[in-house]
C-alpha cells in the first residue's frame, strides 16, 4: 500500500501535502509533533512571489507554513522552532520583518542560516518550522 492511500497514515506518521508526483511531504506529524518542509515564495498557483523583495517572500514563505500547518491540525500559534536558510545576510532583516508579523505572540526557537544557493535562484530564503499541538483536555 502506498503511504499516500487511505487516511495517509504509516508507522504513525500522518503524511501532509503529500502528492503522488512528489518524493517528500509537506509535512509529515506524528502524535503532537509537526515537522514542515521548508516553504518558499510560491503562491498557490506556482508563481514565485516576490522575486528580489525579501519582505515579500518572507511574508508568503509564513502563509504557506500556516497552510500547511492548518490541514495538520495545527497553525503558527503552535510553532516551537523556525529555520531559515537566506542566499545572503542582507536578506535577513526583511525575513525578520515578516516573521513578527507572522509569530511575535509565540516567540519561537530559531536558526538563521546563510547558504550559497537554493533550488531557484529567484528564491531568496526557505522557512522550515516545527511545531507542537497542545494535548486536548
Amino acid at each position: 500500500m502506498s503511504p499516500l492511500e487511505g487516511d495517509e497514515r504509516r508507522g504513525g506518521r500522518r503524511l501532509i501535502g503529500a502528492r503522488p508526483d512528489a518524493v517528500f511531504s509537506q509535512a509529515v506529524r506524528v502524535g503532537n509533533v509537526i515537522h514542515v518542509s521548508g516553504q518558499v515564495a510560491i503562491d498557490e498557483n506556482r508563481e514565485i512571489v516576490g522575486v528580489g523583495d525579501s519582505e515579500a517572500q518572507g511574508r508568503q514563505c509564513f502563509a504557506n507554513l500556516a497552510r500547511v500547518l492548518d490541514e495538520a491540525g495545527s497553525g503558527l500559534r503552535d510553532v516551537v522552532k523556525l529555520t531559515v536558510f537566506l542566499v545572503g545576510a542582507e536578506h535577513y532583516p526583511g525575513y525578520s520583518k515578516a516573521k513578527r508579523e507572522a509569530v511575535a505572540d509565540v516567540l519561537p526557537a530559531g536558526t538563521a542560516v546563510i547558504v550559497a544557493a537554493l533550488m531557484d535562484p529567484r528564491f531568496l530564503m526557505e522557512v522550515e518550522a516545527v511545531a507542537v499541538v497542545p494535548d486536548e483536555i
